[in-house]
């Protein structure tokens, strides 16, 4: 489809940070149109890629005919993130293995998002979880990012449902109830999502565990 423009075209953008990695064009499969719609994919146009990893480039929605750019390997989804705010209560900070922990994971392959700061610990997840890839969605600007992670800037979740083996949520995606339920939905069936903050109210949802401020759980 390169060169076919999208009738009725909109382009949602805003101004980006310096990037932190490329993004992985695999990832495209998981992503989805963060658009007020039925889900739908995302057409992936790149316009420059290396080896993998596109660096410039259109994600096209076949609905609504929305574009999101990719510039420098990020992603822009349009609109900002939550403001910045404190989890409820005291909250805890584990490290990467405490956070893969309460993931439970084990094993290569798949995707698993880390929202809001949860992307801090990305290079000591990446570490413990080889062959896994992550993205990173509104990462704080002084995230490192590792190698294999790609870079997702959004105003709401913008995966699929049932496409990513985990989900960690941060602060300050965590505090809203839409990001909450968006977060959940898209882990696959008997996996888990992990958020700091309130517990989400969300029919389906199995509470495994809340303590210093973190719950993890998943959809029944």
């Amino acid at each position: 489809m390169s060169g076919k423009r999208w009738a009725g075209r909109r382009r949602i953008s805003s101004p980006l940070p310096s990037p932190l990695s490329p993004m992985f064009i695999e990832l495209t499969d998981q992503l989805r149109c963060p658009a007020e719609h039925a889900e739908s994919f995302l057409v992936l146009i790149p316009d420059v890629m290396e080896g993998r990893q596109v660096l410039r480039g259109t994600l096209g929605c076949p609905v609504c005919h929305a574009e999101y750019r990719i510039d420098d390997g990020v992603a822009d989804f349009g609109g900002t993130a939550p403001p910045g705010r404190r989890a409820g209560g005291s909250a805890s900070r584990p490290d990467a293995g405490g956070l893969l922990a309460f993931l439970a994971l084990q094993g290569p392959g798949g995707v698993v998002g880390l929202v809001g700061e949860a992307a801090r610990h990305v290079g000591g997840l990446a570490e413990l979880l080889p062959g896994v890839h992550f993205a990173l969605v509104n990462p704080p600007d002084a995230t490192v990012a590792a190698a294999a992670s790609s870079v997702l800037r959004a105003a709401r979740v913008p995966f699929k449902a049932r496409s990513l083996r985990g989900v960690v949520l941060g602060q300050p995606e965590s505090g809203e109830a839409h990001w909450q339920a968006d977060a959940v939905r898209a882990v696959l069936p008997g996996l888990r999502a992990v958020g700091r903050g309130p517990v989400p109210v969300l029919e389906g949802f199995e509470l495994l565990g809340a303590a210093d401020g973190w719950w993890v759980g998943r959809l029944a």
